[in-house]
């Protein structure tokens, strides 16, 4: 029976810390990188506190799994660095305490971590990203917040772009308005010494209210056969003038139901569902379109075709084409080869468009596919990652953030890397979808377990020493070998 013991509770309370740490870390630096991304679609926006606040919460449950597995090799490796770099490891293994007994508790933990990634993964994952995606639309289309600059072009306004030299308070002076609502080519450029913009009180325009100025308008669309030198135009003087502009500044959400097709917002049952389904609607596409390419009498008599009257009769039913053609006159012969191109691009157009609909049917099919193995791999990642992590520091002995740091964003580095390449493998249907989302897997248990199997033994796997011997001996060898070959040349030479 498993019993707690005072050793299991003073690594894993060394383990916890670091864990804890080192994960926040790891969403800090992947949040910050998350919002530089959309740095454009957060910033002169106006957007509340609240829309804020739900913008960095669901970031932040988006990038655990990415965060998870970095924080797990990075936790381990300083645990287990740092007590080999104080000597306690090798002090428990004096005790008789195998490496297993000292990774015990926090076996015990990861596998609950794990099992933990899975539900997080098919439960709150999908709810986080479909909101947090509905969330980037909506800011996506959001207004930017009416503040217009003195001395450079203001474009928030759709369709206008505003010039301002001077400002008092909200009045205006100075103003340059090119209005490119009615298209480019029958633009207005309006010139003003003041002006004041107010938002209506229901938030859906602007009213743009200019004093002494005037206006100019380019007529071209009134052009009739004048040459473009004699474009007409329309010069207004005015004291007072007030534009009604349509401006909606107010934050309106997307509706959640349009992404819940998508495979970022299903769990695991949903998107087996969605697989069986669309998938038994391929192979009948792929039957259908099979039959239609078959059974197509492109090449069978029609209202179009030459009369078969025309064709020299003969005493087999077989045809040579080649025959065929050469007996006809030269204005059929046009006729044939016009219909026979004619109906074989159709049958072409016919074919990239049957092509078009299913590639898209089995796009689907693979992104949800691909969504169904990623709620495995990450379970299976943080599992990888510790028995990497434990090993490693047990091996290098080396604890802080300097030496495990780097280790950890090599490996991470690499890990991302080849994780990367199996998605967009299986994405694009070069490789099948197990193949390309456990590649990382794959590549990184091996390694999991050879490390595991070098720290267990006490292998000096890092030691310089083992290293620059095997050097010396393989540069002796060479020069043994080398010396052996020009007393061989010596001799030949002589005799």
């Amino acid at each position: 029976m498993f019993k707690i013991k005072k050793i299991d509770i003073y690594v894993f309370k060394h383990f916890i810390s670091l864990f804890v740490v080192t994960f926040l870390i790891c969403i800090f630096i992947l949040l910050m990188q998350f919002l530089w991304k959309h740095f454009e679609d957060l910033v002169g926006k106006g957007i509340g506190w609240s829309v804020l606040f739900e913008f960095f919460s669901y970031s932040v449950m988006s990038l655990v799994p990415m965060a998870l597995p970095l924080a797990i090799l990075l936790a381990s490796l300083m645990t287990f660095g740092n007590l080999g770099e104080t000597s306690e490891l090798t002090a428990m293994k004096a005790a008789g305490i195998s490496l297993f007994q000292i990774m015990r508790p926090l076996i015990f933990f990861i596998s609950i971590i794990c099992i933990a990634a899975f539900y997080f993964s098919n439960y709150a994952l999908p709810m986080a990203q479909t909101k947090l995606w509905t969330l980037i639309f909506s800011l996506k289309q959001k207004s930017p917040e009416l503040e217009i600059p003195v001395g450079e072009f203001y474009t928030g306004i759709n369709g206008y772009n505003i010039y301002v030299r001077e400002k008092n308070g909200k009045i205006l002076k100075n103003l340059m308005i090119y209005d490119f609502s009615g298209g480019f080519e029958n633009a207005t450029v309006m010139v003003a010494d003041s002006g004041e913009i107010q938002l209506s009180e229901d938030k859906k325009s602007l009213l743009l209210s200019l004093y002494n100025g005037e206006s100019f308008e380019n007529l071209k669309n009134q052009q009739i056969g004048s040459s473009p030198s004699s474009i007409p135009y329309r010069r207004e003087t005015f004291r007072t003038k007030e534009i009604l502009v349509d401006f909606d500044a107010e934050f309106n959400r997307f509706d959640e139901s349009l992404l819940h097709d998508q495979h970022i917002s299903k769990n695991i049952s949903q998107l087996s569902h969605s697989i069986d389904s669309v998938s038994k609607i391929v192979k009948t596409m792929e039957v259908q379109q099979s039959k239609e390419i078959m059974q197509n009498p492109y090449l069978s008599w029609s209202a179009n075709h030459p009369s078969p009257s025309i064709i020299p009769k003969k005493s087999t039913d077989e045809f040579n084409p080649d025959s065929l053609f050469l007996g006809l006159n030269k204005e059929s012969m046009t006729r044939a080869v016009d219909i026979a191109l004619s109906e074989v691009q159709q049958v072409k157009d016919n074919i990239e468009f049957n092509k078009v609909m299913l590639n898209e049917q089995i796009m689907y099919v693979r992104r949800h596919q691909v969504e169904w193995h990623r709620k495995f791999t990450l379970s299976f990642a943080c599992l990888i990652f510790f028995f990497i992590g434990a090993p490693l520091g047990a091996i290098i002995r080396k604890g802080g953030f300097g030496m495990p740091v780097v280790i950890s964003v090599v490996m991470f580095i690499i890990y991302y890397i080849i994780d990367n390449t199996g998605y967009k493998m299986a994405r694009e249907g070069i490789w099948s979808t197990f193949e390309g989302m456990w590649l990382s897997s794959a590549v990184l248990l091996p390694i999991g377990i050879f490390l595991t199997y070098k720290a267990v033994t006490d292998s000096a796997l890092f030691n310089p020493e083992n290293y620059e011997k095997i050097w010396n001996s393989l540069v002796q060898k060479i020069k043994a070998f080398t010396d052996k070959f020009s007393e061989l040349q010596i001799k030949k030479s002589h005799a």
